[in-house]
């Protein structure tokens, strides 16, 4: 069954294709159509009378009636040598569908398995070498820089999965979530995931001493339509009531957010419960859980109680 790693890499490039397109282009040097549009292809390979076969990722650069250029994503956690000869079956099978040229990418989160992953396979068909381009921690970028962060979202994490142990990369990377929209609970899950437990800690930790982002227009939209209610009330009062109504509404949506992006599933009542606080030291505490916590159970009891 495949891990959390796994499936998590993977999602990074079937939410968002262009990043396999990035990688070989920026990171491994492949002459990949740049400006042409990248989209997600079946990556099921049927060879009869063998079995069929089923790649982590397809995707297809160009228009669907004429492709310019076809990958395969494959994530490889550890050396397993009966996997190369899926890999050129895979580039073999795409190239006959796509008639165009295909790169074979291997992500990998050890260096070692990179190493292994990149060597040419040979099959017993003349002529036919495939060499895959294999993406590890050795070639991923230490991203400090919060604005490059945010502009390679992606590529962030997977700098938090090689070189979270550097506190910069992890400040970088939280910080770079204050200059992303909609997506950003979507990306700290996907770091979060990839990281090693005492990097895990790290992030926690991050999150828990700095002010949580405004997710999603919704939210700072409210969170503006509160504060310029207060002001045309030209008094104090009003203003203060303002500021607070649209705080409580951007965090109310945040933390809703964050646990709809994680898959956290909120009964009725759950919903209710968050939606009717008014408390907003409340709401930031349960904002910080959302990011880490399992249910909905474990959001509403505190860190230092029993679930």
């Amino acid at each position: 069954m495949p891990s959390v790693v796994h499936d998590t890499l993977n999602l990074l490039f079937r939410n968002r294709p262009e990043f396999a397109v990035e990688i070989l282009r920026e990171q491994l040097g492949v002459d990949v159509p740049v400006h042409a549009p990248a989209h997600l292809a079946a990556g099921d390979f049927n060879d009869r009378p063998s079995r069929d076969s089923q790649a982590d990722t397809v995707i297809v650069v160009g228009p669907p009636h004429d492709p310019m250029h076809g990958i395969v994503v494959e994530i490889q956690q550890e050396i397993e040598d009966s996997k190369r000869r899926g890999l050129s079956r895979y580039a073999a099978a795409l190239w006959l569908r796509l008639d165009c040229p295909v790169t074979v990418l291997v992500i990998c989160n050890d260096a070692k398995v990179a190493k292994w992953a990149a060597e040419p396979i040979v099959t017993s068909l003349p002529g036919y070498v495939l060499t895959p381009k294999a993406f590890g921690p050795d070639l991923t970028p230490v991203i400090t820089d919060a604005k490059e962060a945010a502009a390679h979202p992606e590529l962030a994490a997977l700098s938090v999965m090689a070189h979270g142990e550097n506190p910069d990369v992890t400040k970088a990377f939280v910080a770079s979530m204050m200059h992303i929209d909609r997506d950003a609970p979507q990306y700290y899950e996907y770091a979060y995931r990839l990281a090693s437990k005492a990097v895990r800690r790290t992030l926690e930790e991050i999150m828990a001493s700095t002010t949580w982002p405004v997710y999603s227009p919704f939210a700072r939209e409210h969170y503006g339509k509160g504060l310029e209610a207060g002001k045309k009330e030209g008094k104090e009062e009003g203003r203060k009531e303002g500021r607070k109504e649209g705080k409580q509404e951007t965090l109310t949506e945040a933390v809703l957010t964050v646990l709809d992006s994680r898959g956290i599933q909120l009964s009725a009542a759950a919903r209710e419960h968050i939606t009717t606080c008014h408390d907003l030291a409340q709401l930031n505490a349960w904002l910080r859980r959302s990011a880490t916590v399992g249910s909905a159970e474990e959001l509403f009891t505190p860190p230092d109680q029993p679930a």
